[in-house]
């Protein structure tokens, strides 16, 4: 299957941790209500393949944050859901499979995203 798309993205995970506590309606606007509740670095994991999923996508506008979940397999693998304005989008430009990579080092978090068609 050809690759459609590639995305990376990174957080530095302090400065990310500021923005959170800075403005108390960022996290419901940004994750998912599975996501809310994990600890500040796998959230900036996360808001960086949020960002890695719309670049592999193009950037179009009007993508929802919450329409991209990133999950975690029982074997630890991240994995994207994707539903709404980002389900939508991949659609339009033929993504069948997606493939997403978090690191956490050194006060940043990191993404890489595949969009295969």
């Amino acid at each position: 299957m050809p690759i459609i798309g590639v995305g990376v993205d990174i957080v530095d995970v302090a400065r990310f941790e500021q923005s959170l506590q800075r403005t108390p309606g960022l996290v419901q606007r940004l994750f998912t209500p599975n996501e809310r509740e994990l600890p500040v670095t796998s959230l900036a994991g996360r808001f960086a393949a949020k960002e890695a999923v719309a670049k592999a996508l193009g950037a179009p506008a009007g993508l929802s944050w919450q329409d991209a979940e990133i999950r975690t397999d029982a074997s630890g693998r991240p994995t994207l859901a994707v539903t709404g304005t980002v389900a939508t989008a991949a659609e339009q430009v033929g993504v069948r499979a997606w493939h997403v990579s978090l690191s956490h080092d050194a006060g940043a978090a990191v993404a890489m995203v595949v969009a295969e068609g």
